[in-house]
């Protein structure tokens, strides 16, 4: 061994220089750097922040094709997603919805029924905001919330329930866009 130093001492003491060069290249991945060779480059890399992640802000799903032109909902089944679009063809809001077992068939419908205040949905809890434009298998289909803000219960088992539930916010919203007569196209 070099200088009389006993192997052991010399094994101990390498291994110690790989744990901290281990070690410092962990920092320096942590951080976003890399190992710099020259002192101009790190320097020149201290002078600019590190990045970071940022939060990206995706763009809401554009409505469907083939849902119309003009003022309309457009819901999608398969989506559990609700488009209020407005004279100029822009969605002015979209949201998920969670749908009823009972599905409307795809096409066009319009708002009949504007439901006021509070009513029991079919499955036991207070709804709000309801707006009924179809039947489907001899039940009627309608959007409405929850007057607690709750998801629906699973429904029980063989229960047609036709009630496509929303959020508060979105209830308001859609209680206010969607007056008698505005069309809803259910898309696939």
């Amino acid at each position: 061994m070099p200088g009389g130093i006993p192997s052991w001492a010399w094994v101990t003491g390498l291994t110690a220089g790989a744990v901290v060069a281990v070690a410092a290249l962990a920092v320096q991945a942590d951080h976003g750097t890399q190992p710099h060779t020259t002192a101009a480059s790190h320097a020149s890399a201290s002078a600019s922040p590190s990045p970071h992640p940022t939060a990206t802000k995706t763009a809401p799903p554009a409505v469907p094709d083939g849902s119309g032109t003009g003022r309309r909902i457009v819901y999608a089944l398969k989506q559990h997603r609700v488009w209020l679009v407005d004279a100029s063809d822009k969605a002015t809001r979209t949201f998920t919805v969670w749908p009823g077992t009972v599905d409307p068939a795809v096409g066009k419908y319009a708002v009949g029924k504007h439901g006021t205040g509070t009513i029991t949905g079919s499955d036991g809890v207070q709804i709000e905001h309801v707006l009924y434009f179809g039947v489907a298998s001899g039940v009627n289909v309608a959007f409405s919330n929850a007057v607690d803000g709750s998801s629906p219960p699973p429904a029980a088992a063989g229960a047609q329930t036709g009630g496509i539930r929303m959020k508060v916010a979105d209830g308001t919203a859609m209680w206010t866009f969607g007056t008698a007569g505005t069309p809803v196209v259910v898309v696939a």
